[in-house]
């Protein structure tokens, strides 16, 4: 295991904080909490990151090991807020069910989470891909109810836009198939559902969630204008997690400096970084 350490949760030259409703987070990086070997890896791993956020899955069979070990009493609920996810739920209805019972079960922990939820309504179990439909029901139901939600979705711009308008506060368009590790596959869609979702409000929360491999892929997320990154497997299966969970919280800072920098454009044809004009000129035999 890798001695990496995280000294602070934001870099001394980011920009303004990432404010999520009523929250606000100096750190970008949202980290998952499960598939990790055992809870000393997945502690130092959240130490190495910087997140100040992270996602719990509510289903009983995800918050114990086969220990009987409960994974809330391996988080430091004074220093993490808890952000309770709706994984592996395929209806409306199965997911607005978890979304009350994580909000109760946080209530009872007097964790400042307990009023919002990742809203994931996934549409198989082989893609993992969001059901539109069921995540823009869910989305209504749940906001009626008083809850953020902050809600899992495809690259697609137009079904992105639907869950927006349906009352979620974040909504988390996914990079690529949850797990997948293959980055932002289509950054066209992600920039077109940044340019839809911030429509006359440039300050909404737009996370890229799912399908990031390598601490490069967090990079292009928050380039190309992300709000943040939202990610588990890649640190958790990473041979070295608490090193993988370093350069993420790197790649983050990293990124959205470029972003704030504003990159050059990109030319067909070269472009002399020092100019010819009165440059010496040099002549063989001289």
């Amino acid at each position: 295991m890798s001695s990496a350490a995280s000294n602070s949760s934001a870099s001394p030259t980011s920009a303004s904080s990432l404010v999520i409703g009523t929250r606000s987070f100096s750190s970008r990086l949202v980290v998952g909490t499960g598939k990790y070997k055992d809870f000393p890896t997945m502690q130092a791993a959240l130490d190495a990151s910087g997140s100040q956020v992270v996602t719990v899955a509510v289903r009983r069979e995800r918050l114990y090991n086969e220990k009987g070990q409960s994974l809330l009493d391996a988080i430091d609920l004074k220093r993490y807020t808890i952000l309770p996810n709706t994984a592996g739920c395929f209806t409306a209805e199965d997911a607005i069910r978890v979304a009350r019972l994580g909000r109760e079960l946080l209530e009872q922990l007097g964790n400042p989470g307990a009023s919002w939820v990742k809203l994931e309504v996934l549409g198989d179990k082989k893609t993992l891909l969001p059901d539109p439909m069921g995540t823009v029901e869910a989305t209504r139901q749940l906001v009626a109810e008083g809850f953020e939600v902050l809600a899992y979705s495809s690259d697609d711009p137009i079904a992105a836009l639907r869950i927006k308008q349906a009352g979620a506060t974040a909504v988390m368009p996914a990079g690529s198939p949850i797990g997948s590790g293959q980055g932002v596959l289509n950054r066209s869609n992600i920039l077109l559902c940044l340019e839809l979702l911030k429509q006359g409000d440039p300050t909404y929360p737009v996370i890229v969630d799912a399908g990031v491999g390598a601490a490069s892929d967090t990079a292009i997320a928050m380039e190309i204008g992300a709000d943040g990154v939202l990610l588990n497997t890649a640190i958790a299966h990473a041979k070295d997690p608490v090193l993988m969970a370093h350069a993420m919280k790197h790649a983050t800072w990293a990124g959205r400096e470029s972003y704030l920098a504003g990159r050059i454009p990109r030319k067909l044809y070269a472009s002399a970084s020092s100019p010819f004009e009165g440059a010496i000129s040099y002549i063989p035999g001289e």
